[in-house]
This record gives C-alpha cells, sequence and structure tokens, in this order.
C-alpha cells in the first residue's frame, strides 16, 4: 500500500513582475528608440535583459513556479489584439513593413494615422488600448 503525505508541500509563486527594470530601464529605451537614439534591436535586447533579470530575481528569491508572459513594451491588450491578428486596417501596412513600428503606431499613432482608442479599466487609474474589432 502506498501512503500519501498529509499535506502537500506548499509553493509560492507572483502573477507578474514589474517590467519597468531598475530606474525605469525599459522606458527610458522605449523612448530612445522612438527618437532615434537606439536602435530596435538593442531595445529588444534590453527587454530580454530585463525578463532574465527578473526571472533569475524571482528564482533566487525562492519562488517555486516564476510567471512568464508578463512582458509587454507598450499593452497587454494591445500585444493580444496583434497576437490574434486583429491589426486595423489603418495600421497593416506599418506593421507588415515593420512589426515594432507598426505596434507602436497602433499605441501613439502617426501623423498619418490615429492610434488605437485609450480608455480606463473599469474605475481605475490604470488604461489599456481599445482593440478596432469589426465583422472581418
Amino acid at each position: 500500500m502506498t501512503t500519501k503525505p498529509t499535506a502537500a508541500a506548499a509553493r509560492a509563486t507572483v502573477y507578474g513582475c514589474p517590467r519597468q527594470g531598475q530606474s525605469r530601464k525599459l522606458k527610458k529605451a522605449i523612448e530612445g528608440c522612438w527618437k532615434g537614439r537606439i536602435t530596435a534591436d538593442a531595445l529588444h535586447a534590453t527587454a530580454a535583459e530585463l525578463r532574465r533579470t527578473n526571472w533569475q530575481q524571482l528564482g533566487e528569491a525562492g519562488i517555486d513556479e516564476v510567471p512568464t508572459g508578463d512582458f509587454s513594451y507598450y499593452d497587454h491588450v494591445l500585444d493580444t489584439t496583434v497576437m490574434v491578428g486583429a491589426v486595423p486596417a489603418r495600421h497593416r501596412e506599418a506593421v507588415d513593413a515593420d512589426p515594432l513600428d507598426g505596434y507602436f503606431a497602433m499605441a501613439r499613432g502617426t501623423q498619418d494615422v490615429a492610434p488605437l482608442e485609450m480608455t480606463k479599466w473599469f474605475d481605475t487609474n490604470y488604461h489599456y488600448l481599445v482593440p478596432d474589432l469589426g465583422p472581418g
């Protein structure tokens, strides 16, 4: 006969980790990319370093289940919009030409194209981008 433990061992996890990094490193890198001070490759490298650092810090802190998929360059709803291909027609050309520039054009707009609408999450001060969804 196999005996079962009387209680399962406690495990620790968190549902996400702040993505900005020390001294708002990600925000500064994104703004640097927008202004042309750093390349898209440098922005991607900064983002990868921040994710790796967060995972290592959480592991070293004793977190048993380290979350993944909680990173975003701008907005999680925008990330999902792009992931499922719900890119509005007005932004498709930009996304096809350069996915990162197109992503930020959806968020911020350009001289020629309006961004996605931004709205509040319920009654909080958290804002997100509203996807343009239609029959297509």
